[in-house]
């Protein structure tokens, strides 16, 4: 550390006094006896930064400029000067370091001489290495290359659990978003992902997450990759390979060795000498396979593996290898996935399940606000979000956010917003028009104030994209080439593809490696509502071609219903819909049972926005689009009564089926779905009741603006303590009953906050013999019973509180009331 160095920090700190402030400085510089006051009166900063260097030395002269600079309440001055000269004597010590390092060389051993040597190339390959996976991941944006943003500007932490790998099922994902409305369990404790490989103790395992798509299971992984990248985080790791499956597919059909197929990810590679290429694979390496469920690779876990980076096999051996660990045994393994596509991964290759369950409420909000720069507008989105249940609700999911906050920045709020509705097809509708009018804005330099000449002007190109998104639908496909494209009649090198529109804002363009490109629509979702969009419109035209999907294999569908029903007293009216689609109920119908057979469950929210699309009030939303609409009243009706029937049976649908035909009626703006829900469950006292079931009435209950009189929750209890779930609806009615359900501490969070809501409903509250209560749960009862908003007047404790305990909680209520 050389004198010169510590002159020029003290001299710039100094600098940056005003003048009064450098006076001050000088008056308490002049209290140590070792300085002459006469020397600093005339003082400028050079002099005084000599002094002190001359009369304390370059250490002492830096203590006591910092202690006077905080006497001065100059604190941010003092820590900047703290850190620069931490940073100066870090280089002084590398340099000596250096010096040492060179007079040393000539004596060391010519073994130890290649090790320095071993050490040099592979810093220097982590160097370049982590500069190419940092400049992959840095930057995010939202299918517009010109917002791009620096991901840590934007990154909001989300919520992420350890899980059980017996929880991954074959239920929609849209359904899943009912987590957000279920108690959390006591060992859901927060995972953040930087520490996943961590909390994995068992060798030769793997971390598995899954969750549902737009849910930021990728943002997370880049994240990981990006504070690695900044040596903030796992520096154990000495590299990591990022190997998305959407890129993966396109080289699914090749014989290649581990070490060939990174190249095509990392072309850094390429660059190793032929004598490191087998020691770089004897590193601490990290291989995060991103989003399994879009892969086509066929996996056969008992087949031939392959134990060499040399060896050549097919690019599924490869990945079944890694996973299983006779390929680099050591080797840190992360993949993730949404839950449908998880269970191709055999249990026991899992060392840690997690599972991404979007945002709590804090973290929405501070979306919001990361997202929106304006502090004011962004607190009147938050608050008008806050108004609707349902909204507020789907903001759980991260990608529901960004439409939610496109839409109502396009829409001025406490105007247009007031009366966007709270059905997912409205919102998506109001979606579409924002995105065109932002590529009127841009690319056609015009701003269409109206909605009709709006959808009109760009009617083509999103016909194309509709179709495109149902013919890819009915395949099952989230993932397509440009061949897809150009059978829709859509050219990837038109401007308007280009243009900040719709195609921007809404599709997504992927590099593929080297041979070809890939798309998708940003959402899957999106792609869904664009399908619903075109088979309506396919009905209206009738243009019966296109819908030979819903007739060609109906018949075999419902001749195996039948056949399960055939001892069943089954009405009249529910008869296997006619081949012909002659009515819009009709195609309702076909689409309902074609939804119901759906293994996969991928139509199911293609058939909630079909629905939607049926009313007249969202049909109207589109005129532009469509030529004309359709008075549904009458097919709405009939619709709504066909699936109440087809409920009926519910023996023979899964329970996911069951619930996505209660979403269904959610579209349709049937206002008796409270009532229906209650019949079907009393109809079948004996049935289980699926955890998605209790998940939806609580969503209803908390949607809907009625107030129950009374939820006993030991109607619905079973083994499995699905009956939690409908907890969260507490808030919605006056009486809850909870006695003799086996609840936690953890149940008693939802409780407590219907108890603190603006006017709360409930004034009477059961909560006694339930054995597994304690300390933390009366803690966080108490907490709701502090709050000015808490109206109970009856609370009921009882065993295993203590009597004083109780007593405690009692004079909470009456000291509030």
């Amino acid at each position: 550390m050389t004198m010169a160095s510590v002159k020029k920090l003290l001299h710039d700190t100094l600098d940056d006094l005003i003048e009064e402030d450098l006076k001050r400085f000088k008056s308490y510089l002049k209290e140590d006896e070792r300085i002459r006051a006469g020397k600093l009166e005339k003082a400028g900063v050079t002099e005084i930064v000599d002094i002190m260097m001359e009369r304390f030395g370059a250490e002492e002269a830096v203590k006591i400029t910092l202690n006077i600079l905080r006497k001065m309440n100059q604190n941010q001055l003092a820590e900047e000067l703290q850190n620069n000269y931490t940073e100066v004597q870090k280089s002084s010590k590398e340099a000596k370091k250096r010096k040492r390092k060179r007079v040393q060389k000539s004596s060391e051993p010519a073994k130890k001489r290649r090790r320095k040597q071993d050490d040099f190339w592979l810093q220097e390959f982590k160097k370049t290495h982590k500069m190419k996976m940092k400049e992959k991941v840095e930057h995010i944006f939202e299918c517009k290359k010109e917002n791009e943003a620096d991901l840590r500007d934007v990154f909001t932490e989300l919520f992420i659990t350890e899980g059980d790998h017996k929880e991954v099922n074959q239920e929609h994902e849209i359904l899943q978003t009912d987590k957000n409305i279920k108690p959390r369990k006591s060992q859901d404790r927060p995972i953040k992902c930087n520490d996943v490989f961590r909390l994995n103790k068992k060798k030769k395992k793997i971390v598995l997450t899954k969750g549902i798509a737009g849910i930021g299971k990728t943002v997370s992984v880049h994240k990981f990759i990006l504070d690695w990248a900044k040596g903030e985080s796992n520096q154990d790791i000495d590299c990591v390979f990022l190997l998305p499956f959407r890129r993966i597919n396109c080289i699914k059909d090749r014989k290649i060795s581990l070490h060939e197929f990174l190249q095509k990810f990392n072309p850094e590679l390429e660059d190793l000498e032929t004598s490191n290429i087998c020691k770089i694979y004897k590193r601490n390496l990290a291989f995060i396979f991103d989003g399994l469920d879009e892969s086509r690779l066929t996996l056969d876990f008992d087949s031939g593996m392959v134990t060499s980076v040399e060896e050549r096999s097919s690019v599924d051996e490869l990945f079944t290898s890694l996973v299983n660990g006779t390929l680099l045994p050591s080797a840190h393994v992360w993949v993730t996935s949404r839950p449908a596509a998880a269970n191709q991964i055999p249990p026991e290759y899992v060392g840690l399940f997690t599972e991404v369950r979007g945002f709590t409420d804090q973290q929405k909000e501070e979306y919001f606000r990361k997202r929106i720069k304006d502090e004011t507008q962004a607190s009147r989105m938050i608050s008008h979000i806050k108004k609707s249940r349902s909204l507020y609700i789907m903001c759980y999911i991260p990608v529901f956010c960004w439409i939610t906050a496109t839409v109502l920045q396009g829409i001025p709020i406490g105007n247009n917003a007031e009366t966007i509705n709270t059905t997912l097809t409205e919102m998506y509708i109001h979606f579409l028009l924002i995105q065109m009018n932002m590529k009127s804005q841009k690319h056609d330099r015009k701003t269409e104030r109206e909605r009709i000449k709006l959808l009109d002007s760009n009617k083509t190109m999103i016909l194309k994209l509709a179709k495109l998104a149902f013919e890819q639908l009915k395949k099952g496909n989230i993932v397509f080439c440009e061949e897809d494209l150009k059978s829709c009649d859509i050219d990837v090198s038109e401007e308007d593809f280009e243009s900040t529109g719709m195609l921007t804002e809404i599709f997504q363009q992927e590099a593929g490696l080297h041979e070809m490109k890939v798309f998708c629509f940003v959402h899957l979702s999106v792609q869904e509502f664009l399908a619903a969009v075109y088979v309506f419109l396919c009905y209206l035209n009738k243009n019966m071609d296109e819908l030979q999907f819903f007739t060609e294999e109906t018949e075999n569908e419902l001749q195996f219903f039948s056949e399960e029903l055939e001892n069943e007293v089954r009405p009249d009216h529910i008869d296997k819909p006619d081949k012909n689609i002659a009515l819009h109920d009709d195609l309702l119908k076909k689409a309902v049972w074609k939804g119901i057979h759906s293994q996969k469950g991928h139509l199911d929210l293609f058939l909630r926005f079909l629905m939607g699309i049926s009313l007249e009030s969202n049909q109207k939303l589109l005129r532009g689009l469509f030529t004309h609409t359709e008075d549904s009243k009458e097919s709405v009706t009939e619709i709504t009564k066909h699936i109440k029937e087809l409920l009926d049976f519910h023996n023979d649908f899964s329970p996911e089926t069951s619930v996505n035909l209660f979403y269904c009626l959610l579209e349709l703006n049937d206002n008796s779905l409270y009532t229906e829900i209650q019949t079907y469950l009393k109809s079948y006292p004996e049935s289980e009741l699926s955890s998605s079931m209790c998940s939806l009435m609580a969503y209803v209950l908390m949607m809907s603006e009625e107030v129950l009189d009374e939820l006993d929750l030991k109607m619905y209890k079973d083994e499995l303590g699905s009956h939690r779930n409908l907890l969260p609806a507490v808030r919605c009615c006056r009486k809850a009953i909870l006695s003799h359900c086996g609840l936690d501490d953890t149940c008693c969070e939802p409780v407590a906050l219907a108890l603190q809501i603006p006017n709360s409903p409930l004034i009477e509250l059961d909560m006694s013999y339930n054995d597994e209560l304690g300390d933390w749960g009366v803690e966080l009862l108490s907490d709701g019973l502090k709050s000015p908003n808490c109206q109970l007047k009856i609370l009921r404790v009882g065993p295993p509180f203590a009597a004083i305990t109780a007593s405690s909680l009692l004079r909470r209520v009456s000291t509030n009331h």
